[in-house]
Formats: structure tokens, sequence, C-alpha cells
């Protein structure tokens, strides 16, 4: 496995790279890739929404890369600015790296998964045009909203002072259009910190616009579930749901027929 930390030249966000070959079946295979953005309400990103699901992935035949995003106390456009230099990194290194550049997605936790979606969203105003557009976005229990529904602590953290002036720019369910990647979406109705509204308000605009999506929400579990195994929480955690693990290997199903 190639495991290394990169510091990219533009932004300075670093990304860890959890790597494989292909030498024992077909060595120039080019497998899908992944860039994985740790939830954390943009105040800190969680560890159990990084190596985990890095490793996890692997034996289902995808790269992986945990992108370091910055959080508070850096502010709006930061995140997106970085999101943008990883994804056209990603696909510039894609012989490299192995990987499909026609297959790179973004992997978003909660309000990582706001940051996922952010350059999915908005990747055309961002100045490496096409080169940091995902081809798709995979996003676990994402900040979408910053209306009703939104988690206004990660919304709070990523504006700082530009709160009031900018807030509606970051209701990302509004900028949706016809050149959207496909998304998978999954979330539990139980969440308590994220409501489940918000998967729901992303897969409403999807479907207005013919996006392709496939949208998942299981009963129970609380928030930040990750892989909702004994990887990532003690064995008598309530946010084990067997139910939920089954998330990944969808969603490497989806990714790999699209």
């Amino acid at each position: 496995m190639r495991h290394e930390v990169i510091t990219l030249p533009e932004t300075g966000v670093e990304l860890e790279t959890y790597l494989t070959d292909n030498r024992a079946v077909e060595p120039q295979r080019r497998k899908p890739l992944v860039l994985i953005f740790p939830g954390g309400a943009y105040a800190w990103r969680s560890d159990r929404e990084a190596e985990p699901v890095a490793l996890r992935l692997q034996p289902l035949g995808i790269q992986a890369v945990v992108v370091r995003y910055s959080v508070a106390p850096a502010r709006y456009p930061k995140a997106l600015e970085e999101a943008a230099e990883a994804v056209a990194y990603a696909r510039e290194h894609a012989e490299e790296w192995l990987c499909d550049p026609h297959r790179i997605a973004v992997l978003g936790f909660s309000a990582g998964g706001h940051a996922a979606a952010h350059i999915g969203l908005k990747w055309d105003r961002m100045p490496q045009g096409k080169a940091c557009r995902p081809d798709a976005m995979i996003l676990a229990y994402p900040v979408i909203s910053s209306g009703e529904y939104a988690h206004r602590e990660s919304i709070q953290n990523l504006l700082g002072e530009q709160y009031e002036t900018l807030k509606d720019e970051m209701s990302l369910e509004n900028f949706v259009t016809d050149d959207t990647p496909p998304t998978f979406l999954w979330h539990t109705r139980e969440d308590g910190s994220v409501p489940p509204e918000n998967s729901l308000l992303l897969a409403s605009g999807l479907c207005r616009h013919g996006i392709a999506f496939e949208l998942h929400i299981w009963q129970h579990g609380g928030h930040g579930m990750s892989l909702s195994n004994d990887q990532v929480y003690p064995p008598d955690e309530p946010n084990i749901r067997p139910e939920c693990q089954e998330w990944i290997d969808m969603a490497a199903r989806w990714l790999k027929e699209l």
C-alpha cells in the first residue's frame, strides 16, 4: 500500500493516500478513487470518518485519499478551494495512483458532506474548471441546507462573521444543475443533529434535474455513524447498527456501475 501525506502547492491542503497496486491480478487496472472528507461541524475532523473508511474501501477495489481540509478559524471559501485543488490533483495523478480519471468521487460525512457536495455543486465556479468536477458524490448524513433544517453550528463555523451575508449561498440544495454529478445519499431518520431533510432536499433537487441518484434512509441510528461497526465504536455503542453497515458496500457497487 502507498501511504503518504502530500501537501498541495496552491492551498496547502493535506492529502493522506491509501493506494494499492494490482500486481496479483492486472498490473495496469484503473480503480475508482474516493476522496474522503471527514465530518466535524467545520470545527474539527473526525478520525472515525477518515482512516477506517479508507481501509474499508480497499478490499472493495477502490483507491482512497483522506482530505484534511481546513476548519475554523479558517473560513469560506478556504475549504471549497482546497476541495477543488484536491479533485484536480487526483485527476492529474490518476495514472500514477492507478485510478480511473473518469471515476473520481468525493465522499463526505456530516459537515464533510457539505464540503464534498460544495465542490460537486459549484465546481464550475472554480478556476480549475472541469478538472475539479467530481464524477460522483457519496454523502453520508450530510449537512446540505442552511435553511429550516440547517445544522447551524456547521454553517456558522464555515462563515464566521460572514454568516448573515452568505448563509443562503451555503444552502446547497438550491445549486443543483443539469451537470451535477450522480449522487449516493444515506441518512437515518433518528439523526438528532443533522435532520434527514438535508438529504431529502438534495435528492429532490437531483430528481428535478434528472440527475442519477440513490437515497437510503434507515429508521434507527444517531449522527456520526461512520462504518457503524466495532472498528469505529466500542462494542456496546448504540450507533453500531448492522443494517447501517451495508451503506459502504452499496455505495461501492453503485460507484462501479456508473
